[in-house]
């Protein structure tokens, strides 16, 4: 039943404006907020510990921020995946740095972009595949009719999906051999043997080497970008930013880093409901080590 009405559902909300999806996304979120233990306890706690409040009153006002944020990120998605895709590109209101893409896909080495979950991290794939072949690593729901829906959402324009295994490295690596674009997500957790404890927000978190690995093995640029999302659904501001690695520093170190300096901008707008400082099954704890 599920699989037969979530589609119907999604589809229906695409065809309402932006702004009241997000009037009632931020609704959603405080009702997600107050059903769920849980998620309101990681929310609350990861926000706590991130120290981007002066005050106690400051956290209040960013906790409720941050509730309704994550309720217009849920909402918006329908209309991101399934309005025609000129409606999507117009709704990117400005572009900042976008000449940072352009001078890196000159130079023949591929680009590895960078997008934390942070404000609408799903336009920026859309926007960027209007104009150049992009591939994205993402990873698999366990049910087979959620990963159809999030592939033929996803992949649209010139964008593609590549799984997050060794099949999908691969492809990463053939795209930036062939000069174009790659996206990943550098806060997700990565699986046993594919990350190393560095420090995010005042905390160790598990943090993916890959991203190192391919930058080391293509000579591709390394982009940060970001997509704020504008108050009364007035659409995104795309950001693009080079990252420079240095040589004396851990790379995922120098990721985490990076993601805080864009997170700080408009801290509600990052998913403090992720559980990002999860120990994934066979990693020991630094606590553990």
């Amino acid at each position: 039943m599920t699989s037969f009405l979530f589609p119907i559902i999604f589809r229906w909300l695409s065809y309402l404006p932006l702004p009241v999806l997000h009037r009632l996304g931020a609704w959603l979120g405080r009702l997600i907020y107050l059903s769920s233990t849980d998620y309101a306890l990681r929310t609350r706690e990861n926000l706590l510990n991130a120290k981007l409040h002066n005050s106690d009153r400051e956290y209040k006002i960013l906790l409720q921020q941050t509730i309704t944020e994550a309720g217009k990120s849920i909402l918006e998605l329908p209309w991101i995946w399934h309005r025609p895709l000129d409606e999507v590109y117009a709704a990117v209101r400005s572009v900042h740095g976008w000449e940072h893409i352009e001078s890196a896909l000159a130079a023949g080495k591929g680009i590895i972009l960078l997008t934390p979950h942070w404000g609408c991290f799903e336009i920026i794939s859309s926007y960027c595949g209007k104009s150049y072949a992009i591939t994205n690593l993402y990873r698999a729901p366990k049910l087979a009719w959620v990963e159809s829906f999030m592939r033929n959402g996803r992949q649209r324009g010139k964008a593609k999906l590549a799984t997050a295994d060794i099949k999908g490295v691969r492809t990463l690596y053939k795209a930036l051999k062939q000069g174009e674009i790659i996206g990943m997500l550098p806060d997700q957790v990565p699986g046993n043997g594919e990350g190393e404890w560095v420090e995010f927000f005042h905390r160790p978190a598990y943090t993916m080497t890959l991203v190192g690995r391919l930058a080391q093995g293509s000579g591709a640029a390394l982009l940060m970008v970001t997509a704020e999302r504008l108050a009364r659904g007035e659409g995104y501001a795309l950001r693009v930013e080079p990252l420079q690695l240095e040589a004396d520093f851990s790379v995922p170190l120098q990721i985490n880093r990076a993601m805080e300096r864009c997170i700080a901008l408009a801290p509600a707008q990052y998913l403090w409901s992720y559980n990002r400082y999860k120990a994934p099954k066979g990693v020991a704890t630094p606590e553990q080590q």
